[in-house]
């Protein structure tokens, strides 16, 4: 085999001898642009700049829902099934929708296009406060004054129509799924109700899921219970705090011999404690402290001073409260241990009874007094503490004066007797709060109350604090399951890979999950309560019976129907209709239970039976650990079968940050930095100042961040990217003017290939292998990064600026203009390929102009290169030969920032050089020159030939540098073979030799011949006559 050739244009001034281009057929006036007509210059109907309307909607169909259903019909690869997290059905998109449907569609696409049949169904959530607000909020009406059916069917038709508006939303990012309402889903519809209820049936037949009254999370502001992953919580949050004292009972005899000859001998002695809740003390029922700490009994002095009890390492921080204070001594907390004390507000209601000092684990010396308030109905600590010591099981012996909606009720009247008119009706957080502090002060229990910022928190829907408050919720016991759950996680993978710690952190501090909710709009909890004691009835005999009427009937007929339908005979009592024994339960499912069991309808579809997981791919925000991921999670495994081995429903589960402004602030109306996706797409109002930049751009800023984390847009980085996308699509452009349009020619084997195609070819490799791992393991950002380097470097930069004159000015059946349409070719193809799956109308658009038969690029399945074109020699030859084109290149800009110092007063100040192609380079080896990298480039391309054989490598490698560096002509010599001639000007520069302590010199001077009036190359013998290389091509 002949060696590997280093091609470029061909040395005609060399090759062609004896043919006169004076011939008068040639010989013509130079004149601008008379050969224009002869060059073959880039064609194509590839517009040069990118109007979303024209560029991307004509593909939108094809590219979209055609796409999806094609790929569905005649994919032959594996399956590849891809869960979608249903969005919120409430209002437009905004950019984490966008950037959470473009994610999910990158990866679809990708697998498409690696042959794969995809299974995406896109979802929404449809249950759930914010419809039910919105639906009311158009009626005009309040939620108290409303029959619940009528909320429930304009909550329906609200989202509804919200799902319709965001469906067409989405399709204007692009995104490839089939649209239709059979193939997409939705929480409110009733297959998926009926299935959602199945599993819940599921897990009460394996006792996971009961009834109890206990303090839980409670939004005033929604009206309803939350579970925790339904709560932000807030750092800056503000309470006024309060310290307050409680007097010890001096009626009631103490087991503490100290203690009791102190009470005895003291007028009082009072207890400190400080809470962040001062709305909670009307259901105060003890003062918790801890056995294992130390307790100092303290004399305040000054005016109304006292002795007081507060643990001792407490006693120093809060100087500025207690003054000047006397240690009288020093108790352990297991000394106050059922110490009884009066009512903090007895004196407004004489009637009531002491309480006692218990023991708590949870009392900590780190704030407060080292005495804390219990009140159970208001905190799950407190209930807790109160539940291990047998003090509460029911509502019966638990004190509660708050209402459903953050109210004080009527019932305070107990604890502040008539002073309950100043509380009742308000709410607790706010003038509730405030009213207490006044009583306080009115029954002298007050020390000071505190202003803190601390962290709270709120309802996630409504960003309002929530309460914690006792109410009768359901729960699901998630401790007997979330070993397995955890168990399942093991097989699943996790991008980025630290996520993993944080949803096995959530689920394994979680012993229950409160799945109740007070809301008309969702899936009932299918119980029945007596009607004289409230006792609710939920086992699998009477669930079975309710489920098989709702699949009869619909999930409405649990609301509307008769009780009649749902009472099992079981429970019918003889003499008395359902009626009058049973009611229904009002509540409803929490929101994270309707979606979290959406992959149930996976198990649905006509899968292989040997696949793991489901969903191999679930990606949703970060938010999601607490939320979708988990939920799905925990119902898929607590309604698996006993014997049935832990896995999850998912086996990889992809997670990305928040979308923030430019200025990396969260987006919020009140900051006005909202920006919405469709204007991206569309264009606002002003387009001037909100252009339409189109899909592609959008999604190719979602494709470049680094998205597992919090990230950045504004009008600075959409201006960027669509830089980005401008190069791209002008390289596209370009490759496809020089390859021409339906152009069939005659490729050139590898072997044929010069160098710098050889380097093209290497560089495409390596992108592509880039690619496919960069997409393989969800880091799009490489892949974009590595296309742009490719795109913008290797090829715009160097390797299209280098052959345009062969393409422009060879033949067109040439060697060297066919060598380089091949490679163009390839790039092509590759480059469409890789940006497929980000820029697909751009690449629907490249493959039109191509194939104008109708057809999709994703039609034709990636066609990976073969690894023969890796050539790490290449490389390094090529990165060798560019350091010295870097040098040149800063050569030829000395020579144009210089100016002529002629004695011809016309050709004065003007540049040395306007052009590159004005100018010739010397490379001028050291002695040895077989030792660099130009020697050992001679001799690997001429080999052990003979001399002449090395004698013709040398002149293509000479014509290769003059291609390279852009200039009429190249001459590699030593200093022995340099002529005495003088040239105009010269500039020159030394580069060392990589292992060596040789230099070559390296010099720029003007080229010795004429331009050429075709080319514009100084290569032709005279002034206005054509240079051989294009005499030869217009006389062949």
């Amino acid at each position: 085999m002949r060696p590997a050739r280093i091609l470029s244009r061909q040395p005609w001034n060399r090759r062609v001898q004896g043919f006169s281009s004076t011939a008068p057929q040639f010989k013509k006036q130079a004149e601008k642009n008379a050969y224009k007509g002869t060059l073959l210059l880039p064609k194509t109907s590839f517009p040069l700049w990118a109007n979303p309307s024209q560029s991307e909607l004509p593909f939108r169909e094809r590219t979209g829902e055609k796409l999806y259903r094609w790929q569905w019909e005649n994919a032959k690869g594996p399956l590849f099934v891809f869960h979608d997290g249903p969005p919120y059905a409430n209002g437009n998109l905004h950019m984490g929708h966008a950037l959470n449907k473009i994610l999910k569609d990158i990866i679809n696409r990708f697998h498409v296009l690696t042959g794969r049949k995809v299974n995406y169904i896109p979802g929404w959530d449809c249950h759930g406060l914010p419809i039910e607000n919105k639906a009311l909020q158009e009626l005009g009406q309040d939620s108290s004054n409303t029959p619940a059916w009528t909320i429930r069917e304009a909550a329906h038709a609200t989202a509804t129509r919200e799902i319709a508006s965001q469906k067409e939303q989405f399709q204007h990012f692009g995104i490839m799924a089939n649209w239709s309402d059979d193939s997409t889903y939705r929480t409110l519809d009733p297959a998926y109700e009926l299935r959602q209820l199945r599993i819940f049936q599921k897990m009460v037949e394996k006792g996971l899921i009961y009834r109890h009254y206990r303090p839980v999370h409670y939004s005033p502001s929604s009206r309803s219970a939350l579970a925790e992953a339904e709560l932000v919580y807030k750092d800056d949050h503000v309470s006024h705090s309060v310290y307050v004292t409680f007097e010890v009972d001096k009626n009631v005899s103490i087991n503490s011999p100290i203690i009791q000859e102190l009470v005895s001998k003291t007028p009082s002695v009072k207890l400190l404690v400080w809470t962040t809740t001062p709305w909670t003390l009307t259901a105060n029922m003890s003062i918790a402290v801890n056995p294992e700490m130390t307790y100092s009994v303290i004399r305040c002095a000054g005016e109304g001073g006292y002795v007081g009890i507060i643990a001792q390492e407490r006693v120093a921080p809060l100087a500025d409260l207690l003054g000047t204070v006397e240690t009288i001594c020093e108790v352990q907390g297991s000394d106050l241990i059922d110490i009884a004390y009066i009512p903090i507000f007895a004196s407004l209601a004489p009637t009531s009874t002491p309480f006692k000092i218990i023991p708590a684990s949870h009392v900590t010396s780190e704030s407060g007094t080292g005495l804390v308030h219990c009140a159970p109905a208001h905190g799950a600590e407190d209930y807790h503490a109160f539940l291990a010591l047998g003090l509460v099981s029911t509502s019966k012996n638990m004190v509660c004066h708050v209402d459903n909606e953050g109210k004080f009720t009527k019932e305070v009247a107990d604890v502040v007797g008539e002073s309950a008119a100043t509380l009742t009706g308000k709410e607790v957080l706010n003038d509730g709060s405030r009213s207490i502090v006044e009583l306080l002060k009115q029954v002298g229990a007050l020390l000071k109350i505190q202003r803190i910022k601390h962290r709270y928190p709120y309802d996630w829907k409504t960003d309002k604090p929530i309460i914690v408050t006792a109410t009768s919720q359901w729960f699901a016991d998630l401790e007997g399951i979330k070993d397995n759950a955890l168990r399942a996680l093991g097989d699943v993978s996790f991008f980025p890979p630290q996520s993993r710690n944080r949803l096995e952190s959530f689920i394994r501090s979680r012993s229950e999950w409160c799945i109740s909710r007070q809301r008309v709009w969702g899936v009932p909890i299918p119980a029945l309560h007596r009607l004289d004691s409230d006792q609710a009835v939920l086992d699998a005999a009477t669930l079975d019976h309710i489920i098989s009427v709702i699949e009869e009937k619909g999930v409405a007929h649990w609301w509307n129907g008769p009780i009649d339908d749902f009472v099992p005979p079981a429970l019918r009592e003889e003499g008395h209709s359902p009626s009058e024994t049973w009611r229904k339960g009002t509540d409803t499912m929490d929101v994270w239970f309707d979606s979290g069991t959406s992959w149930s309808m996976l198990g649905e579809e006509d899968f292989e039976i040997d696949r793991k997981h489901l969903a191999d791919v679930c990606l949703e925000g970060s938010d999601q650990h607490r939320g979708w991921f988990q939920s799905q999670l925990l119902t898929a495994i607590s309604s698996a079968p006993g014997d049935a081995p832990s896995v999850s429903p998912y086996g990889t589960l992809i997670t990305h940050g928040m979308v923030l402004d430019q200025a990396g602030k969260k987006m919020s109306k009140s900051l006005g930095n909202i920006i919405s996706p469709l204007t991206i797409v569309l264009g606002g109002k002003d387009q001037r100042r909100e252009p339409a930049y189109g899909a592609d751009v959008l999604r190719l800023w979602a494709a470049t961040v680094e998205y597992w984390r919090d990230m950045s847009i504004g009008p600075t980085v959409l201006a960027q990217i669509a830089e980005s996308l401008r190069k791209i699509r002008n390289s596209a452009r370009f490759m496809l003017g020089s390859i021409g349009e339906n152009a069939s020619f005659q490729r050139v084997p590898k072997e044929e290939l010069g160098l710098a195609e050889r380097y093209v070819m290497h560089e495409l490799y390596t992108l592509e292998e880039t690619a496919l791992e960069g997409y393989s393991s969800y880091n799009f950002p490489k892949v974009i990064n590595s296309l742009s380097n490719f795109a913008n470097v290797t090829l715009s930069s160097l390797y299209l600026d280098i052959t345009k004159d062969c393409l422009y000015a060879d033949s067109i059946s040439s060697l060297e203009r066919r060598a380089v349409v091949t490679v163009l070719e390839q790039a092509l193809v590759t480059m469409t390929s890789v940006l497929a799956p980000v820029l697909p109308h751009l690449a629907e658009e490249i493959h039109n102009t191509r194939n104008p038969d109708g057809s999709s690029v994703f039609m034709t399945p990636w066609r990976r290169m073969s690894s023969e074109w890796r050539d790490e020699q290449v490389a390094s030859d090529m990165a060798e030969l560019l350091r010295v084109r870097s040098v040149v290149l800063l050569l030829l800009e000395r020579a144009r920032g210089n100016k002529s110092a002629a004695v011809d007063a016309c050709n004065q100040n003007q540049r040395l050089l306007k052009s590159s192609l004005e100018a010739e380079v010397d490379i001028i080896l050291p002695e040895g020159a077989d030792r660099t990298i130009l020697g050992a480039l001679l001799q690997r391309e001429g080999g052990n030939s003979p001399r002449s054989i090395k004698l013709r490598a040398q002149i293509y490698l000479e014509n290769f540098l003059k291609t390279l560096f852009i200039v009429s002509d190249a001459c590699v010599t030593d200093e022995g073979s340099m002529g005495t001639s003088s040239p105009e000007w010269l500039f020159t520069e030394t580069l060392t030799i990589p292992g060596s302590d040789e230099e070559l010199a390296i010099r720029v001077r003007p080229a010795t011949q004429h331009k050429c009036p075709r080319c514009w190359t100084y290569t032709a013998p005279a002034e206005d006559e054509l240079c051989p290389r294009c005499t030869d091509t217009l006389e062949h």
